[in-house]
């Protein structure tokens, strides 16, 4: 019994990282994107890389240009975002979603916007 709990809670956990599915992006999220992105304090992805027309960028990590390209997989980008150290256990990114720091649906905002560069 208790190493089926364990499997329960294992699934749980893995699609917990899973993003969500979501219509075409309107307009209004891809700005929401942006607006997260550019934030200093909810997104801030400027502190550490480059992007689009954002001031004082950083350069700490990969300039985030031409995004579809470099990222087909959208779910792909939307892990890396939620937790990059699955597959940089090393990096100074923080992890996003599993520290709480975004939700899912900013995340998904982000990568609707980060999809238009």
């Amino acid at each position: 019994m208790r190493k089926g709990l364990i499997s329960v809670c294992l699934t749980t956990l893995a699609l917990s990282a899973t993003a969500p599915v979501f219509a075409e992006p309107t307009q209004a999220d891809i700005d929401r994107g942006k607006e997260l992105a550019f934030s200093r304090t909810d997104g801030n992805c400027l502190a550490c890389h480059q992007m689009d027309d954002g001031k004082l960028t950083g350069n700490i990590g990969p300039e985030l240009a031409d995004m579809k390209t470099r990222y087909p997989d959208r779910e792909i980008l939307f892990k890396r975002i939620w937790d990059e150290t699955q597959f940089n256990p090393t990096t100074v990114m923080p992890p996003f979603g599993r520290h709480m720091i975004l939700g899912k649906q900013e995340i998904n905002r982000i990568v609707d916007y980060l999809y238009t560069l």
